[in-house]
């Protein structure tokens, strides 16, 4: 039997409970279908969200899952396999389980898809990181390293130089020659060290990160490494549906306006499905304001439904 309800939000990471919290207080009949796959998952702490800072992501993520089950909110652990619409959506899960919704709100983040190189995996989230805004502060002043993957690296390098004097910009797979003299001379000028050759893989002594290897053998000491992973956006939803995609360097991303909304009527977007940067706080936001403007669109809806009866 397909079961009714007035939003499906498929993802539960900080956009979707989000979403579902501001729902459920709408006395908004609302199921969030969630794969349990958050991206910040390998973290040990979640940095920069006020009043949470600090906080491991999986208890922030259970605590939100409590306060929307007080407003009433299903939460199903199990995954979204397709969609259909005839005037309303029809949700289809891995499980078995088929649901209508009037709404959308797709959550479905990203997958970040690290360098080849051996070791970064088994590191990711520790002394291996990505975003200095989520953890400089824990590393700071340590001897830093940058893997490039593009010449764009110049800019993780020149940003991670505000938390340690202290930085080596590995080349790995950029040429010396794509650099710009503009880049060589804002490398110069915030300290970092240029080092050409392809990395090979870091060295770890007693649980830490101790150096980075290139291929031709030699060594450099390092105690934390920053590497731009590559972005692959969880899309197939929303191209299912039709949704136009913007391309960008950090992969195709839905076009939304202001409050989330998609090119397909009645699906909003939210969080890290929207865009590369989208941190925690960032994404809680994105989906309170398209919860807030389901809510208002459903309630004039069906007024003005009233009103023509």
């Amino acid at each position: 039997m397909t079961e009714n309800y007035e939003v499906v939000v498929v993802g539960g990471g900080a956009a979707g409970l989000s979403a579902a919290l501001v729902l459920g207080r709408a006395r908004r009949h609302t199921l969030v279908v969630d794969a349990g796959e958050p991206r910040n998952a390998p973290a040990a702490h979640m940095q920069g969200y006020l009043s949470r800072d600090g906080m491991p992501p999986a208890e922030f993520l259970a605590v939100g899952r409590e306060e929307i089950a007080r407003y009433g909110v299903e939460l199903v652990r199990d995954r979204v396999v397709d969609v259909g619409r005839d005037g309303d959506f029809t949700v289809f899960l891995a499980g078995g389980r088929t649901v209508r919704a009037r709404r959308l709100v797709i959550a479905t983040g990203l997958r970040d898809e690290l360098p080849q190189v051996e070791g970064l995996a088994e590191r990711f989230g520790r002394d291996v990181l990505h975003c200095p805004y989520c953890h400089g502060w824990e590393v700071r002043d340590r001897a830093f390293g940058v893997l490039a993957t593009t010449p764009m690296s110049v800019h993780q390098a020149l940003i991670v130089s505000r938390w340690s004097k202290d930085v080596t910009f590995f080349l790995h797979e950029v040429a010396e020659e794509e650099l710009s003299d503009d880049d060589l001379r804002r490398l110069a000028a915030a300290g970092v060290k240029v080092v050409p050759g392809e990395v090979a893989d870091v060295t770890v002594e007693d649980d830490r990160l101790t150096g980075v290897r290139l291929t031709d053998g030699t060594t450099h000491d390092r105690e934390v490494l920053f590497v731009a992973p590559r972005a692959v956006p969880q899309t197939d939803l929303l191209r299912r549906l039709g949704a136009k995609l913007r391309e960008t360097p950090f992969g195709a991303y839905p076009v939304v306006d202001e409050t989330g909304l998609t090119t397909v009527p009645g699906v909003w977007s939210a969080g890290n499905a929207t865009g590369f940067a989208e941190q925690v706080v960032n994404a809680a936001a994105g989906g309170y304001r398209a919860a807030a403007t389901i809510n208002g669109e459903l309630l004039m809806t069906d007024l003005d439904a009233a009103v023509r009866v």
